[in-house]
């Protein structure tokens, strides 16, 4: 299947210090270029993966599952851990969760987290009819684009594969509920005005976390993809100063 113009991987070696940064549900690495591009400029090592499913068609994406993506961005890291002294992990909602979820099962291979408008928790109660409504439609409309800034567009489906969402939403269970495994430093960083992630969502990952080294920023400019929005400068001068920081 071919790959979107723009949605393609992006890998930079640099450095010792390591960064993996994940991609969300539906979109692809383009929503991430800047601010993969932003640590690669400062000298570090970065993989930005393209998941399984993603850029390309949403037929495709229905036909895949959380432990695809989540297989994904865990090779990469195995990659970074063999190359680099440490490793972050950074992640666009559904990217974050993929992120925290590395986290959780792998403590050790990873030094920090990065979030942005993380995906724990949907909150919306029409997501409980998704395992009969995915045998009945394949997709409802899209959510890409959740952007303040004019002009800026996030490359995603116009299109939600309910087979492969409902695979998410159960997957976003399990990393509620393990969110006490995370302890390493955390910078978390959300936005007020969010259409896509609750603030909730981000409340939940503050409140549940074990991490004693805790920065919340909030996104004040800025809608769901904050990382295309009017707050990308912020998140990539936040992120480098929080990776400076813990790495002396």
């Amino acid at each position: 299947m071919p790959v979107m113009p723009g949605a393609e991987p992006f890998a930079h070696d640099g450095g010792d210090t390591g960064v993996l940064l994940c991609h969300g549900f539906t979109g692809t690495p383009q929503s991430l270029r800047p601010w993969a591009s932003a640590l690669a400029a400062a000298g570090h090592t970065v993989r930005l993966p393209r998941l399984p499913g993603h850029g390309t068609s949403w037929p495709e994406m229905n036909r895949t599952e959380w432990p695809d993506w989540f297989a994904e961005v865990d090779r990469a890291l195995t990659e970074l851990v063999g190359r680099c002294d440490r490793v972050f992990v950074g992640g666009l909602s559904m990217g974050g969760a993929l992120a925290l979820r590395l986290a959780q099962t792998r403590p050790a291979d990873v030094t920090g987290l990065m979030l942005v408008n993380p995906a724990v928790t949907l909150g919306d109660p029409r997501l409980k009819a998704l395992p009969v409504l995915k045998h009945l439609v394949p997709s409802l409309a899209g959510i890409a684009s959740d952007i303040a800034a004019s002009g800026s567009t996030e490359l995603a489906y116009d299109r939600t594969p309910l087979k492969a969402l409902h695979s998410f939403v159960r997957a976003m269970r399990e990393v509620a509920r393990d969110l006490p495994q995370v302890t390493q430093p955390l910078l978390l960083m959300h936005s007020p005005q969010d259409h896509v992630v609750p603030v909730a969502s981000s409340e939940l990952v503050l409140a549940r976390v074990s991490s004693k080294d805790v920065t919340e920023l909030l996104l004040e400019r800025s809608f769901h993809v904050a990382t295309l929005d009017h707050d990308a400068d912020l998140i990539e001068r936040e992120s480098l100063a929080f990776v400076q920081r813990l790495t002396g």
